[in-house]
């Protein structure tokens, strides 16, 4: 089957359309459709603003509305689901998936814009998310591990996978030997592929961070031995084994930055962040993207802040127990 390529969507294969969701930047956060026969299903759903190209995008491939059965949540982290509600208003038929933690965000989204809030302000909160609307509890289907779905025929499994949110699944798709993980492997972002290989960086924003069971989660993903793997940030990889083992790696290396920094006192988020951009920056030069005198890309930055600032959330659990 070849798909239709609007602007912003790429034909993955498969019945599996990358579309780039237009959060915050290009090529930041996709939003990925699965065609099968006559019916879809929609994997995260970035923020409401999002909605419109993901309407568009069912429509140039011929996809009504009722004729979508699934909207799958990898987890409730708003950039993955704060257009869920808004998404699911404008499909009759659908039904949302979610982990059993993350059931109930979806149902009553307060608490959990209030911890976006936490993490960005008021303010930013608002202009990124705008109002998240509930999902009615009787639309919602709880998936832990081992479940399972049907798409025209076309099974879909979840994997139970924390490490970087306790409410985190992700979807394996034998049909087209991939997996789709949210967050769990990683941030690549396409723009920074170079000679045809892609970089990667864990993500461990807060504030549920546990590099145990990322690792594991990791080994999981990799047990399945993908052809390839759909990231939210952002899309398709393909050389899931040799990235596995950086990610194993660059799990350690920011785990042991923030042990070094525990006792930093209140400039403790200040230096791991600093010391978060040098490992970033380190990678980018051995991956060839920038020469040895270039500063890190700002769109990392991004990353290296939001990190650290769950890495300082990770030493404060540790602390507790």
């Amino acid at each position: 089957m070849t798909l239709s390529n609007l602007e912003h969507s790429t034909d993955q294969g498969h019945g599996i359309i990358a579309l780039d969701s237009g959060y915050g930047r290009e090529q930041h956060v996709a939003v990925h459709l699965m065609i099968e026969g006559s019916r879809a299903a929609i994997i995260d759903t970035a923020h409401n603003a999002s909605v419109p190209r993901v309407m568009q995008a069912l429509a140039a491939n011929g996809i009504s509305a009722e004729q979508v059965d699934w909207v799958i949540l990898t987890h409730v982290h708003l950039d993955h689901a704060g257009g869920a509600g808004q998404l699911m208003s404008q499909l009759p038929n659908a039904r949302l998936t979610v982990h059993p933690r993350g059931a109930r965000h979806m149902i009553d989204p307060t608490a959990l814009f209030a911890g976006t809030v936490a993490v960005y302000g008021d303010t930013a909160a608002r202009q990124l998310y705008g109002e998240i609307i509930p999902v009615p509890a009787e639309r919602i289907i709880e998936t832990p591990e081992g479940a399972r779905i049907d798409l025209a025929g076309r099974t879909l499994r979840f994997l139970e996978t924390p490490g970087h949110a306790r409410h985190h699944v992700c979807i394996h798709d034998e049909r087209s030997a991939s997996v789709f993980t949210g967050d769990t492997f990683g941030v690549s972002y396409r723009e920074h592929d170079h000679q045809g290989q892609a970089l990667i960086f864990p993500t461990t924003s807060p504030t549920q961070f546990d590099p145990e069971q990322m690792h594991r989660s990791i080994d999981r993903i990799l047990a399945l031995s993908p052809n390839s793997v759909f990231l939210t940030h952002f899309s398709r990889v393909d050389d899931v084994d040799r990235l596995g083992l950086d990610l194993h790696r660059l799990v350690d290396a920011h785990a042991q930055i923030a042990i070094d920094c525990s006792n930093a006192g209140s400039d403790r988020v200040k230096t791991i962040e600093q010391q978060l951009g040098q490992l970033f920056r380190d990678e980018c030069v051995r991956h060839g993207m920038i020469e040895a005198c270039d500063p890190l890309p700002q769109e990392l930055q991004v990353d290296v802040e939001l990190n650290a600032a769950g890495l300082d959330s990770w030493l404060q659990a540790r602390a507790r127990h």
